[in-house]
């Protein structure tokens, strides 16, 4: 593929008249439930939880933050609902997690005056380790069978384990199943499909009771509602894959494969009941080699929206399948591969260039809800950040609600600056992935943006290192238009 870099497009930012008379900023109802716009920021990952998983004073800083920029509905980053370490990443899994979260709920209807409609993205996720040094793996790690006594000669363990640590790359991709190999060069990673194993042979017993435990908590602490997390690298996005070839009834066919979804959807709705919102993200391709495409989507949507999730908010790619291989003592991350560019698209893309790039699998997808007589709203997101974009997509009926993660990112007021007619002061996103770097090695996510000199005289809070603002500088709508205006050129 020949690299372009993509000009950010034109931004003809529209007068407060008509950006309040356009369709991004009319309401629409999510179950019982009015969003004031239709405006939407998705879930993204910070690391600014405690180790434990508890709400911290950044974690409320970040989403006072956004929730000041007043959007239609802002979702909080994926959460785990199993009560097992995972890092500065939020957690659902007990009781325990509750006061933390209110006190988010909280923060986010004060900064936001009661106009935004808060979500919580709740995720279960399988064991990834990082990329082993090669002689721990031959010496600790590797199981030694017939297959490896017969490529290195000999039948003493000893000697086979060392042997093979000193083969070329060739000899042991000879040597070696696939998957032991994928295991020394990428890291031991668990998928839905390694049923020999006793915990993900029993997940389609377990998974459904943990998500609507989650889900209720979500409820009891005040949330709007629930976005269960059928995407992307985590556990249920693999049942839902092409590559899912479980022989319990839980993989093979789209029925099959589909089987868990429609149970975890269905447990979630008696916890919750009927007047809760409770949704779903999935993607619209995977795009990994063997992998699910937007015919897999389309079904798995309609049936999902038949079985009662009130929204559908596509995503697309951002696998481990396809990712590149990390440095040994590092894991490998899902969004560095053909499938990650094609989730977070950046300005270096192909002659197709990154903005709006998947809309039209949110379009498919809506237009099969439609044909079966639904019309359960569809969120769509992706290099979006004009409201000339936004309003095109609504207006094709590509999408019900159109998301963006990263603009929001470079300026949590912009929905709120369009809306105003003040659109020329829109801090615009570059779109070089700055954040997604400092995701992928788990440090707290930043924008590049935030540091450069539009507001000097804002200290705020900073990283660990002391290097980086921790949210994004204030705007004052009250000011005056032309001073600190925060522009930046693309």
């Amino acid at each position: 593929m020949t690299r372009i870099r993509h000009p950010l497009p034109d931004a003809d930012w529209p007068s407060r008249d008509a950006a309040r008379a356009g369709r991004w900023f009319q309401p629409i109802r999510l179950n019982q439930i009015t969003a004031r716009t239709r405006t939407w920021v998705p879930a993204m990952v910070p690391w600014r939880a405690t180790e434990d998983g508890l709400v911290s004073d950044d974690v409320l800083d970040w989403y006072g933050r956004f929730a000041a920029g007043k959007p239609g509905v802002l979702v909080v980053e994926a959460t785990g609902i199993r009560d097992v370490p995972s890092g500065p990443l939020l957690r659902i899994g007990h009781p325990r997690f509750l006061p933390g979260l209110q006190r988010l709920v909280a923060r986010v209807r004060d900064a936001s005056e009661g106009e935004t409609r808060l979500f919580i993205q709740i995720i279960d996720f399988l064991a990834v380790r990082r990329r082993p040094e090669p002689a721990k793996f031959f010496g600790r790690f590797l199981q030694i069978t017939d297959r490896h006594r017969a490529a290195c000669g000999s039948e003493d363990e000893v000697s086979c384990r060392a042997r093979l640590g000193a083969m070329s790359d060739d000899e042991l991709r000879a040597a070696l199943t696939e998957r032991e190999y994928r295991d020394l060069a990428f890291g031991y990673r668990e998928e839905v499909r390694d049923t020999h194993l006793p915990h993900i042979a029993e997940l389609p017993r377990v998974l459904p009771e943990l998500f609507a435990d989650a889900a209720e908590r979500a409820r009891a602490a005040g949330f709007d509602g629930v976005e269960l997390h059928f995407a992307h690298a985590y556990t249920m996005a693999g049942f839902l894959s092409r590559r899912n070839d479980r022989q319990d009834g839980y993989g093979g066919t789209r029925e099959r494969r589909l089987r868990l979804p429609l149970e975890v959807l269905a447990r979630c709705r008696a916890a919750v009941g009927s007047d809760f919102c409770l949704g779903l993200r999935l993607l619209g391709d995977e795009v990994i080699h063997g992998g699910s495409r937007i015919d897999d989507a389309v079904y798995y949507a309609t049936e999902l929206a038949r079985a009662g999730a009130d929204f559908v908010s596509v995503s697309k790619g951002g696998k481990f399948e396809d990712a590149k291989q990390p440095a040994i003592g590092s894991a490998v991350y899902p969004y560095t591969g053909p499938s990650g560019l094609e989730c977070m698209p950046t300005v270096f893309s192909d002659a197709e260039g990154p903005f709006g790039r998947n809309v039209h699998l949110a379009a498919a997808i809506r237009r099969g809800i439609h044909a079966v007589g639904l019309a359960t709203p569809v969120v769509t997101s992706g290099g979006i950040c004009t409201f000339a974009q936004a309003e095109s997509i609504l207006a094709r009926g590509d999408a019900d609600l159109v998301g963006a993660a990263r603009q929001t990112l470079a300026d949590p007021d912009w929905f709120r600056k369009v809306e105003l007619g003040r659109g020329a002061e829109v801090r615009r996103c570059i779109f070089t992935n700055y954040c997604e770097g400092l995701d992928q090695k788990h440090k707290q996510v930043t924008c590049q943006l935030w540091d450069r000199a539009f507001e000097p005289e804002f200290a705020g809070p900073r990283s660990a290192d002391g290097k980086r603002r921790l949210i994004a500088p204030p705007w004052d709508p009250d000011a005056d238009e032309s001073v600190g205006s925060g522009r930046t050129a693309p």
